[in-house]
């Protein structure tokens, strides 16, 4: 793509400030430059569609977290975005065992060092993992 053909639509996504990303362009002697743009316009409304089925299930989980049918720890994995592959390697534990964790019965047994390991996991304390403040729009 040439410097002048870098998109520029601006969109207002999630009322934020304009985003920015670094794309690579061609400048008038043929060599590689980088610009900054605001994307295109279908690829800020996949991006804006992507985002709001995320935020949907982070309210799915939160809800399922308010009527105890899941612990913190699938919680937090979703509200961080993570998928359970990731939680597992991240946790040193096969993804069967971090699986179990999201029943809340075998949550509260988890002892404190793998707690601790997970508020690191999430970036979090153990009392915020414990307690999550949910419904704060946080």
């Amino acid at each position: 793509m040439k410097l002048n053909e870098v998109p520029h639509d601006h969109s207002d996504f999630k009322s934020r400030s304009q985003l920015r990303k670094l794309v690579y362009a061609t400048d008038e002697s043929g060599d590689y430059t980088t610009v900054n743009s605001v994307g295109w316009d279908v690829e800020n409304l996949a991006t804006k569609q992507a985002w709001e089925e995320a935020e949907a299930r982070i309210a799915d989980m939160e809800a399922a977290l308010i009527a105890g049918r899941i612990s913190p720890v699938a919680y937090f994995m979703h509200k961080s975005l993570m998928e359970l592959p990731v939680l597992a390697r991240y946790m040193n534990k096969w993804k069967w065992q971090v699986k179990r964790h999201f029943k809340p019965d075998v949550f509260k047994r988890l002892s404190k060092k793998t707690l601790q390991r997970y508020a690191m996991v999430f970036g979090i304390s153990v009392s915020e993992l414990k307690q999550p403040e949910v419904g704060s729009g946080r």
